[in-house]
């Protein structure tokens, strides 16, 4: 009769210790990175409030303008790496603004409460016209986020290079912001 609680202690054991293994440091978090960089993980962005503007807008065609974003991040300790994505949109379509080429992409971290912003150059279009996309809404995406935000354009119509889907527009990469 012995065997039988041998048995039994030698399985427990052997459950206990496979249990402890699954704290490794391989472990992944919600954000599919490991648990141990958390200074790696992506912001979420509905931990993130924003401010889009006040804006220095471009008050004719051909003028160019910018429109700054602040963003604070209200969650734990997270990563922007790389440029925020961007689009804007009229009642058909939506066109992304690429990165500044001249801006090198950097690695920024925010603990809760810091903020970091980016600015969106564009040109001015005409309204109307063949080659602007006369914009009504904008939507921000952060790297390595799926989701996004929208807000309302009023800045006027943004002149394309070639047409509406080729803006003669560009996003800047993260800064920090505040103190």
């Amino acid at each position: 009769m012995r065997a039988l609680p041998i048995a039994v202690t030698a399985a427990a054991a052997a459950l206990m210790l496979t249990a402890c293994d699954s704290g490794s440091a391989d472990k992944k978090d919600s954000g599919g990175s490991p648990a141990t960089s958390a200074s790696s993980t992506a912001c979420a962005i509905d931990h993130i409030d924003f401010e889009v503007g006040p804006a220095n807008t471009a008050p004719a065609a051909g003028d160019t303008g910018n429109v700054p974003v602040t963003l604070t991040n209200h969650g734990d300790k997270c990563t922007l790496d790389g440029f925020p994505g961007i689009e804007v949109h009229d009642s058909a379509q939506g066109t992304e603004v690429f990165a500044d080429k001249s801006a090198k992409p950097q690695k920024l971290t925010l603990v809760k409460d810091a903020t970091a912003s980016f600015t969106i150059t564009y040109v001015r279009g005409t309204a109307g016209d063949a080659k602007s996309l006369d914009a009504t809404s904008l939507k921000i995406t952060l790297p390595g986020a799926k989701d996004a935000q929208r807000f309302k354009w009023s800045y006027g119509p943004l002149a394309g290079k070639t047409g509406p889907d080729d803006l003669n527009a560009s996003v800047s990469t993260f800064q920090a912001a505040g103190d």
